[in-house]
């Protein structure tokens, strides 16, 4: 997670750490609050879910529902439980913690696996020139 909030009348750019190295995926601008976008990190081109909160803070989850098996948590509705950053999932509806990724409705996905989403570290920094021309 990333807790920065950059000013919106500079460009910066969110970088995911794919284990390897931080890999540009978008410019922070371009997330819109309260939303996601699903991005390829990795040399497996994994699918990840990038959300920026409306206040400011961007989050990198797995985008693979453990309960559906479908990519689609960049799709899914960003809200709170508490004081818990929530995504809800489009599919079944269950909440994971941006945070953690840990579900908070299931210990278990059908499968028998944790019920948990991969966090990706995520940070948002100055874009250099070449990003900006």
């Amino acid at each position: 997670m990333s807790e920065a909030n950059p000013p919106e009348n500079a460009e910066h750019t969110v970088e995911i750490d794919d284990g390897r190295a931080w890999t540009p995926v978008c410019r922070y601008q371009d997330l819109l609050p309260g939303r996601g976008v699903a991005v390829l990190v990795g040399p497996q081109d994994e699918q990840v879910a990038v959300f920026r909160e409306r206040g400011g803070a961007v989050h990198a989850l797995a985008n693979r529902d453990p309960f559906s098996g479908a990519h689609v948590i960049s799709r899914g509705l960003l809200g709170s439980r508490g004081s818990v950053p929530v995504v809800i999932s489009p599919m079944l509806k269950q909440a994971f913690d941006l945070r953690t990724g840990r579900c908070l409705d299931e210990d278990h996905a059908p499968d028998g696996a944790t019920a948990h989403l991969r966090v990706w570290p995520v940070r948002v920094v100055a874009a250099t020139l070449a990003e900006v021309c």
